[in-house]
């Protein structure tokens, strides 16, 4: 792992010696949420787009996949190379090329130029978080204390916020200034995030050692392995068999790549043996497949299938926001995970439910009641995901650890498109929106019995122990 200067450590440690270093939450905070941001506010945005260029919903779903597929290959990449290069570097070049793809995004002459855009801005949006969680991580080992509930809980809060705040935040940019301003608004927050990422972050040395520690075949040949499986679930057809085929040998070769080579891209002899850890990056992706299938398949029916406009639908789902903002507030200090797991799959079922009860003519309040109680899920499942992960994962590896589970999240997203678009293949119709909800009860039920099975969860404890020995190696160093 890099070491931090002597100039970069005195700003990073300038509150206390033994405290976080609150001048860091910011930056980490902001760079987090630029994915959540555009993964959300697209939602809003597909009928207008698709009205636009005239697409229909099965071609405006790659504005959603695009993004997911990038970053779902991006996350544990870049994860990897702040784990070996610092976090500062990838932060800065992520954030700056996020700024880039919203000018693209604005200009973008056809649908195609804009797929594109989000293609940049997946990859964009991949660095901050696992830098973010390397630098607690980091900061547990300078402080020798392993205190990130508070921080581990307002990068999730701001998260998830996001997340639900995304479409009415879209819908009013949209009203505003047509949809190419859920592009444009990308330009300010790169520029925020640079501003702050170039003031606060740390620097760090130069890595002792050179560009054959980065384990490139390794990498391509996880992207082949992820891009096929993507294509193939965007468009499941006989037609289309080469693709998982060409997933499962890329896979096998990413296999036998990763067991041979010294420093590999994914350790899978560790993770092979942290069962636990696999089965956590399980547990993110049904959570997320039934959070995303409801975000962006509830969105649309809202617009077509409810007739209400893209500003209107936005607040709509409000509720969804102040549910999941309230629940992860009042439960973050806790870890409580395996119950926080549990609540939020039974909640989840609950919100499916419910939407096998919802119609064209269903009154605006029953609509909102629907969201505050699928908000409540989206404020616990994510948290205790992301807890579990940091007490599991081996500390030298958190960032592609993190990365991982960002990945297995955005393979819950694209399930969810992959959805989307085989239930409203024409038209976001009430009865998609049933199938839908009974594709999410069969996921919500799965999530609950893998909690349920995990004993793992009711054990995990702080590593107090590994945490003082790493923090007199990096004193000594």
């Amino acid at each position: 792992m890099p070491k931090l200067t002597r100039r970069g450590a005195t700003r990073a440690a300038r509150p206390s010696p033994t405290a976080f270093n609150r001048r860091l939450i910011a930056p980490m905070v902001l760079g987090s949420v630029l994915n959540p941001i555009n993964s959300s506010m697209i939602a809003v945005a597909l009928v207008p787009i698709g009205s636009a260029f005239g697409a229909p919903p099965s071609r405006t779903v790659w504005l959603v996949s695009a993004l997911y597929l990038a970053t779902a290959v991006g996350q544990p990449v870049v994860g990897r190379l702040v784990d070996m290069y610092g976090p500062r570097r990838l932060y800065l070049l992520g954030t700056a090329l996020v700024g880039t793809a919203g000018l693209l995004g604005a200009l973008a002459p056809s649908l195609g130029a804009l797929i594109a855009a989000r293609v940049l801005l997946g990859f964009g949006t991949s660095a901050a978080y696992p830098a973010a969680m390397q630098l607690t991580r980091r900061e547990a080992e300078r402080t020798g204390r392993d205190s990130p509930a508070g921080v581990l809980t307002a990068l999730a809060v701001a998260n998830q916020t996001v997340a639900v705040v995304g479409p009415a935040l879209g819908g009013f940019l949209i009203g505003v200034g047509g949809w190419r301003a859920v592009f444009t608004v990308n330009v300010p927050l790169s520029a925020a995030c640079l501003v702050l990422g170039a003031l606060r972050l740390p620097r760090t040395q130069r890595p002792s050692g050179n560009r054959r520690d980065v384990d490139l075949p390794g990498m391509a040949l996880f992207a082949v392995t992820l891009v096929a499986l993507m294509l193939f679930l965007m468009g499941p057809r006989l037609d289309r068999w080469y693709l998982p085929v060409l997933c499962a040998v890329a896979a096998v070769a990413f296999a036998v790549r990763e067991l041979r080579v010294p420093e590999p891209f994914v350790d899978l002899r560790v993770l092979g043996g942290n069962v636990p850890l696999v089965v956590t990056y399980l547990r993110q992706s049904l959570g997320y497949t039934t959070s995303y299938a409801y975000l962006y398949g509830f969105t649309q029916w809202l617009e077509e299938g409810r007739g209400l406009d893209a500003s209107t639908a936005g607040l709509v789902l409000l509720p969804l926001s102040a549910s999941a903002l309230a629940v992860s507030t009042l439960t973050g200090r806790r870890e409580a995970v395996r119950s926080k797991l549990v609540v939020g799959s039974l909640v989840q079922i609950t919100g499916c439910v419910t939407l096998l009860l919802v119609g064209a003519d269903s009154a605006v309040w029953v609509l909102l009641v629907a969201g505050a109680v699928m908000g409540i899920p989206q404020g616990l499942i994510g948290l205790a995901n992301q807890t579990a992960l940091y007490r599991q994962a081996e500390p030298a590896r958190i960032a592609s650890a993190a990365g991982l589970l960002r990945t297995f999240m955005y393979l819950g997203a694209l399930g969810a498109s992959a959805a989307d678009a085989g239930f409203f293949a024409h038209r976001a119709d009430t009865a998609g929106l049933h199938d839908l909800a009974l594709f999410m009860l069969a996921g919500s039920v799965l999530l609950l019995v893998t909690t349920l099975a995990d004993r793992s969860l009711s054990t995990l404890t702080p590593r107090k122990t590994e945490i003082t020995e790493n923090t007199r190696n990096t004193r000594k160093a």
